[in-house]
Formats: C-alpha cells, structure tokens, sequence
C-alpha cells in the first residue's frame, strides 16, 4: 500500500493517474486531458500537476520514459497501477454505500 500520504487520492491525484491509462504522457498533455475529460471541471494548474508528477515520479508511482528539451514523459509503474485499482476500489464502495442511503 502506498504512503498515508497518496491514501486516498485527492481528485487532482486520481486524474493524473487516469490519464496514463490512455499511454504515456507529458504533463501538458495532461491538463488537457484531464481538462477534456472532466468538461472544465477539474483544472490542473502547473503548481498542482508538477508536484503531483514530483511525488509520483518520487514515489516511483510513474518513471519518466523519454524526454526532449522540457517536455518530459512518464508512463505509470506496477506500483502506480496498484495505486490507482486500490483507488478504484475504494471509490466504488463509497458509490455503493451512497446508493444505499
């Protein structure tokens, strides 16, 4: 299980690692990504999104793959996948105890 600190994901968390489940990415084909994908509703600012690639890569949550010039890519880890199933997971069962209200 990962750091109390990664557990539970904040929502800007759980995107990033979503997102590597399309491929590999760099951090501004994340935004966009995240930003499409929730219709504008979850933005990703530079500060946000490069201290959570920090942690992940730090974590080794994701490892970077290639890199040119500033545009660094990273792809998720075994590590991180178990991350982002727990995740999932732990989202579902909150969604079930809801609906059962």
């Amino acid at each position: 299980m990962a750091k109390k600190s990664l557990y539970p994901l904040t929502e800007s968390m759980f995107y990033v690692l979503l997102c590597f489940h399309r491929g590999n990415m760099c951090g501004s084909d994340i935004a966009e990504t995240v930003r499409g994908m929730t219709e504008g509703r979850v933005r990703l600012g530079p500060g946000t999104l490069y201290t959570i690639l920090s942690t992940f890569q730090s974590e080794k949550i994701i490892e970077k793959v290639s890199s040119e010039g500033r545009r660094i890519t990273y792809s998720i880890t075994e590590k991180g996948e178990k991350l982002y199933q727990d995740e999932i997971d732990r989202l579902r069962l909150c969604l079930r105890d809801a609906e059962e209200v």
